[in-house]
């Protein structure tokens, strides 16, 4: 009996150590037995940064909007299902793609001095192409005269540059033979009987096999996941997939079907997802004690479209970007690059303002967490905690013309300068209604956010009336 149970123990401990060798064994609902712990490191870099570029290019930026010489309606990247084009005739823009200006380390410079701390690219949108040279298909950027990694040559460039490299993939494929449902209008072209629904999930998640093992992505930010095909079992399967290749990779909660539309967040707590994903707006009051990221464009499209000139002003980027930070949530800002490799020369203005900005005020975006007062009439307020003391930022849109700056906080001021001017300050007093008053004097710094740094003592705790 002796004998027996040290053979068994003997197997114990070799599983044991196997098991360590092999890494963890994931179980179904592995998101669930994440502690608080490594969930706050793993998404400590991402909450720290604020500010990231989305990139939307593919095979669509040589059509730029357009479609045998015709305009056509509905943003840039969406060209192949708004303009009803077969698989065939879209295939050939393949042979067009020819990148020549494309120069990662200027990319990663612009979304640097922008301020931007992570780069999302479009790894394969909807249309199915592939930016990087896949093993799975060669409707990629190996089948183009270009024939370079585009997605390789960004990855360096970010490591060089201190850029975080996360990819944007789409479940959605209206390429590949076994993706489903068809298009509508295709059902008679491009029959589907012999499609396998299944067999085109395999070969998603070969991709992401070699993106996650080549490029090491801080994220991977899925689309595309609205159609009935895709189930809330393939989200858990897909979230449990990625997680298994990366623990500490991040996700967005589209790969599960809980998506509220355009508000982006999950109706209930069973779906996956480590961040909700608002689009094209920003939520009025934010979303307490959830990860969530708004992605916005900086005209009406995604992807290039070389009519598009419905530029948001560079007031409205900044302020956005102070809006979604005041909320306790992140800022994708996205660039739709030309055919020719060049981000449009309309954003990149925008973005050199903005780092103008940065540059001046970054700390009261970066690292910051919500506003402890809400939303005040005159703009928006970000925070920093440290021991005994806090730093409320106040981002002031709209100057008072009384030059009075009423604060809602019932603590005590210690300072108050100019962010951008350390030589300007402020004597705080104590308001009618409990709270701080600034008493500000000449004008703002900026016409687009002034932002004060108001140094208290204690945490923030709100003001009550005497």
């Amino acid at each position: 009996m002796s004998r027996i149970k040290s053979r068994f123990t003997a197997l114990l401990l070799g599983l044991a150590a196997l098991a360590m060798l092999t890494g963890p064994a994931f179980a179904e609902d592995y998101w669930k037995d994440e502690t608080k712990a490594h969930r706050d490191r793993r998404m400590a870099w991402w909450r720290e940064a604020r500010f990231g570029m989305f990139i939307h290019w593919g095979l669509y930026s040589v059509a730029a909007g357009e479609w045998n010489s015709k305009p056509v309606g509905g943003i840039g990247e969406w060209i192949m299902n708004s303009a009803r084009i077969q698989v065939k005739d879209y295939e050939p823009l393949a042979k067009q793609f020819n990148p020549v200006k494309f120069d990662a380390n200027q990319w990663v410079k612009i979304a640097k001095d922008a301020g931007m701390k992570y780069i999302v690219i479009t790894s394969k949108h909807h249309d199915g192409f592939c930016l990087w040279p896949s093993d799975q298909t060669d409707y990629d950027i190996a089948s183009t005269p270009f024939k370079r990694d585009i997605l390789g040559e960004l990855t360096a460039a970010c490591r060089k540059q201190g850029v975080r490299m996360c990819f944007y993939h789409s479940i959605m494929d209206w390429h590949h033979p076994d993706y489903l449902p068809r298009r509508a209008w295709e059902k008679d072209t491009r029959p589907a009987g012999n499609a396998d629904y299944e067999r085109y999930v395999s070969y998603m998640k070969s991709q992401l096999k070699e993106l996650v093992h080549r490029y090491d992505p801080g994220v991977l930010w899925f689309d595309g996941e609205w159609e009935s095909t895709w189930t809330h079992e393939h989200g858990k399967m897909l979230y449990q997939y990625v997680r298994e290749l990366n623990p500490d990779i991040i996700i967005n909660n589209r790969m599960d079907k809980g998506r509220r539309g355009m508000q982006g967040m999950s109706k209930e707590a069973e779906f996956r997802g480590d961040f909700g994903t608002p689009e094209q707006q920003i939520p009025a009051t934010g979303l307490p004690g959830v990860d969530w990221e708004s992605c916005m464009t900086m005209n009406d499209t995604w992807g290039y479209k070389k009519d598009d000139h419905k530029w948001k002003s560079v007031q409205t980027l900044i302020r956005n970007l102070v809006d979604t930070a005041s909320k306790g949530g992140n800022y994708l800002l996205n660039v739709g690059p030309q055919p020719d490799g060049l981000i449009p020369h309309a954003s990149v203005e925008r973005l050199a303002a903005m780092g103008r900005w940065m540059k001046a005020n970054g700390e009261s975006i970066r690292g910051t967490r919500a506003s402890p007062i809400g939303k005040p009439d005159w703009g928006r307020v970000t925070c920093r905690t440290d021991g005994d003391s806090a730093t409320l930022y106040l981002h002031v849109f709209d100057w008072p013309k009384d030059g009075k700056l009423p604060v809602a906080v019932g603590n005590e001021a210690i300072a108050c300068r100019i962010l951008a001017d350390g030589g300007r300050t402020f004597k705080v007093k104590r308001g009618p209604t409990g709270g701080l008053t600034v008493e500000l004097t000449g004008g703002p710094s900026n016409p687009d956010c002034t932002t004060m740094e108001l140094k208290i003592k204690g945490r923030p705790k709100p003001a009550t009336r005497p």
